[in-house]
């Protein structure tokens, strides 16, 4: 069973339908001590990142999640915050993954937040993109971005410049786009991130 790591960053209605729609059973976990009751982890988040990581420590949830050992997911804000730093806010992350959260250069052709479909494009080969075409389209809506880094990327995209639009270290993965308002792919993904 996925537990929902709350910790006061965002609206989860938009992930919790997806997942009832799929009949992926969830929980929530607002301690340390919820952490026992799940298999799997999804760290979500909207927003400000270093807000966002503020209210993780006061949640006293962040040494238990650099500890995990089970498969992790985290989601937009969720994916950033678990880089070292980002540049919102200029604030230190998880830092499981040593790579940056960097803010997109707004210019004419290209505005800032990015908003919509971007075609993501594998880098590795992965259980989370099982069934997934590549090239396929995802839903994002973002102002900062992770850095692309050959080690830790697992999917990529492109707006204005290249950057990872999934990455993955052991048993901890991260997504930039929302899975939950991408369509049938984001459905499988969520359902793949389910058996892992």
């Amino acid at each position: 069973m996925i537990g929902i790591i709350r910790y006061g960053a965002g609206n989860i209605f938009s992930l919790t339908a997806a997942l009832e729609r799929l009949g992926i059973k969830y929980g929530m976990v607002h301690s340390e001590a919820d952490f026992e009751q799940f298999d799997r982890f999804i760290i979500p988040g909207v927003g400000h990142a270093g807000a966002a990581m503020n209210k993780l420590q006061q949640s006293g949830m962040v040494d238990k999640i650099k500890t995990l050992k089970r498969p992790t997911l985290g989601i937009c804000v969720g994916m950033q915050l678990l880089t070292a730093h980002s540049e919102e806010g200029d604030a230190n992350m998880l830092d499981i993954f040593p790579i940056q959260t960097l803010r997109f250069e707004d210019s004419a052709a290209y505005k800032v937040p990015h908003t919509g479909w971007n075609r993501v494009n594998s880098e590795k080969d992965n259980p989370l993109f099982k069934n997934i075409p590549a090239g396929s389209h995802f839903y994002f809506v973002h102002s900062y971005f992770i850095e692309f880094n050959q080690q830790y990327t697992l999917a990529s995209t492109a707006y204005s410049t290249k950057f990872s639009a999934s990455i993955w270290k052991d048993n901890f993965f991260g997504v930039q786009f929302h899975p939950e308002k991408s369509g049938r792919f984001g459905e499988v993904l969520l359902t793949n991130f389910s058996n892992l």
